[in-house]
């Protein structure tokens, strides 16, 4: 499958809003439980299943630690969760996944061919979103300042210097950098606006411990020169918060956490952020970012009767009414979209040229993700050297990739 393009144009496709749709059309009598990550566009999509009746709704930021154990029980834990190309493939691997080509045929027939996400033949998710990262700043700010929206990391560098100097926030940088997985992630943008998608070889051996990934260490590293001492516990919600609070000027922030900037309820910066695509780590280089879809999975553990309740409800849940209802909650790829002030930047991001690459959704991949971020925080506690750090993580990726029989 071309994921690229299949990300692009669902990015260009979800600008085309469609017609209304009503409340739930019908009562649901089948107890739904739902796994998914912890932001806004979760909270409205599920709030919108809710109205089915008997939908209960665990909306948790470490969810993808539990997914596995939950799919893999029997009967599964939950009859459905929210996952995206990052948290995939632990259930693959496990073959743990429902088709979805039956329940499609008979109740998803409204369902764009860019939400089908499929391996081989086997409809395996529903996308309900696509996301990426975009540069979130504060328009104010950079107006009385007299600066320039940053197009690269070297740029970025020099108007984070001059807003530390302004004092006019806290710290002028906010990032997803908390150890571990999030670590991780934002090293793999870097590494992928540097080299693409080469994180391993064609024969399953490791391809990141190289001048690149070293490149994308240093970029990453000096980031943090900018942002609150703490920033090994700071995951996406407290750069949200960061934001929201006004104690950051800029994050290269996931778009689904951008919209929340203008939630009147939570927000003291309403109407003061707007987005710019996320900046390239070097001349021709990617933006920094990679391209992700999330929506539905259903687990094979559960009976036909459960699995068909929670598909319904799904669908319910995905509809132009929920759009409307909550527009800036995400990069929707549901009819009724309109991309807002807050979204105009993920858009440049995903459309550029030359653009991000989509996070593989693959077995290997999820083993560079786990090794990376079990390896690198060395390097930023000065326990490690890039070098070491890298190598470390090179040496349980082959551990792993040897023993799940990966390498060729």
């Amino acid at each position: 499958m071309k994921r690229k393009s299949l990300l692009v144009a669902a990015v260009l496709a979800a600008l085309v809003s469609g017609p209304a749709t009503a409340a739930c059309s019908f009562r649901n009598e089948v107890p739904v439980r739902i796994l998914s990550a912890a932001f806004e566009a979760w909270k409205s999509v599920t709030d919108a299943m809710a109205e089915c009746g008997n939908v209960t709704a665990s909306l948790d930021q470490e969810f993808r630690t539990k997914l596995s154990a939950a799919f893999a029980a029997k009967p599964a834990l939950y009859q459905m969760a929210g996952v995206s190309n990052t948290t995939i493939p632990p259930l693959l691997n496990q073959n743990t996944i429902r088709p979805l080509n039956d329940l499609v045929e008979k109740h998803g027939q409204h369902l764009k061919p860019n939400q089908l996400i499929k391996v081989g033949d086997d409809i395996v998710a529903v996308a309900m979103m696509v996301n990426t990262q975009e540069l979130a700043y504060r328009k104010d700010i950079f107006d009385e300042l007299g600066l320039e929206v940053p197009g690269t990391y070297d740029e970025l560098f020099e108007v984070a210097e001059k807003i530390r100097e302004s004092d006019k926030v806290a710290y002028p940088l906010g990032g997803t950098t908390m150890s571990g997985w999030n670590l991780a992630l934002e090293w793999i943008n870097f590494y992928a606006s540097l080299a693409g998608d080469s994180f391993v070889n064609p024969d399953g051996t490791p391809n990141f411990n190289n001048e690149n990934g070293i490149r994308a260490l240093e970029l990453l590293k000096r980031t943090t020169e900018y942002m609150d001492p703490e920033y090994l516990m700071s995951d996406s919600t407290f750069v949200q918060q960061q934001m929201q609070h006004g104690k950051i000027a800029m994050a290269n922030l996931w778009a689904s956490r951008v919209g929340a900037m203008d939630n009147e309820a939570e927000s003291t910066v309403v109407g003061k952020v707007h987005t710019a695509p996320s900046p390239i780590a070097a001349e021709g280089a990617r933006p920094v970012a990679m391209l992700y879809w999330d929506g539905i999975v259903i687990p094979r553990n559960i009976s036909d009767e459960a699995a068909e309740a929670a598909f319904r409800v799904a669908m319910e849940g995905l509809s132009t009414e929920m759009v409307q209802a909550h527009n800036d909650d995400a990069v929707w790829l549901i009819d009724g979209y309109q991309p807002g002030r807050l979204a105009e930047g993920a858009v440049a991001t995903a459309t550029a040229d030359p653009g991000p690459v989509p996070y593989p959704m693959t077995i290997e991949m999820g083993l560079v993700h786990s090794a990376i971020g079990n390896q690198i925080s060395g390097f930023f506690t000065g326990t490690k050297s890039a070098e070491a750090a890298l190598m470390a993580a090179e040496e349980e990726y082959r551990t792993a990739a040897g023993e799940a029989g990966l390498l060729h």
